[in-house]
């Protein structure tokens, strides 16, 4: 027995040495590894989003007969971007343009025969309702005949097409895929524990992966909400200078010591 209690006590004493080991490597005030614990916590992982982008659709059914621009290749805001074949439209318009006219020239006679006591109030206000009619049928088919093209809505470049020339689509179905990368935000998760200690106008700086070379940014925004089950907060900064970078560039953000 005497044998068996200094076993016990033995490996007791053993045991709690090898607890005691393992807790003070795991602590980074008795490793020395203090100031790389700060720095990973004031640092957080985002991306570079542009502030134009959009899944440009069509919005209405055709035939494309034009689509210019291929991926990653430049435009300008109001170029032509994708065109269907609207001869069926434009035939419409026509009509209903010269519907319009004849509307218009009857009800000018209604009004000089009303003049001489010719016709009745009643005649005038039915050539004035038929005009009324005409014009709105006109206005429904320019509308039909402007969506034939499709017009860039700024400055940019094709992320992808999503459709190839000759295709017929239905009304809705994306067609391109674009970005204008001149004007970049980067989109960070933080903490939400951060949330008192970062306003707009704060800069700090951002190393995307991709170039390795650091950015001077400043935050514009926070979150409007803290995201409950990973207890972040969304920050958007603005980049000064967007030169050589692209949508979708991941990095890391470095903020100053918190106080």
């Amino acid at each position: 027995m005497r044998h068996l209690s200094g076993w016990v006590v033995g490996l007791a004493l053993v045991t709690c040495g090898v607890q005691t080991q393992a807790s003070a490597a795991d602590d980074p005030l008795l490793d020395g590894s203090l100031s790389a614990a700060v720095s990973t916590g004031n640092e957080a992982r985002g991306v570079l989003r542009a502030r134009d982008q959009a899944v440009l659709a069509s919005e209405l059914a055709g035939r494309i007969i034009e689509l210019p621009f291929s991926e990653g290749e430049s435009f300008k805001k109001g170029d032509t971007l994708a065109r269907f074949d609207c001869s069926a439209y434009q035939s419409q318009l026509n009509a209903a343009q010269a519907a319009s006219r004849g509307a218009k020239e009857e009800l000018a006679h209604n009004r000089q025969l009303a003049a001489l006591n010719s016709v009745g109030r009643f005649e005038v206000a039915r050539a004035e309702a038929r005009l009324s009619e005409a014009q709105a049928q006109s206005q429904v088919y320019q509308v039909q005949v402007r969506r034939c093209s499709v017009v860039a809505p700024f400055d940019g470049q094709v992320v992808a097409r999503e459709v190839q020339r000759y295709e017929s689509v239905a009304a809705g179905a994306p067609l391109l895929d674009v970005v204008d990368n001149r004007t970049l935000e980067i989109h960070l998760l933080v903490p939400s524990r951060w949330m008192g200690k970062l306003k707009p106008g704060q800069p700090f700086t951002f190393v995307p992966d991709e170039t390795g070379q650091p950015l001077e940014a400043t935050i514009k925004r926070l979150g409007a909400r803290i995201d409950e089950g990973s207890q972040t907060l969304l920050l958007v900064a603005s980049v000064p200078d967007a030169t050589g970078l692209l949508s979708g560039m991941s990095g890391t953000a470095h903020f100053p010591e918190f106080k």
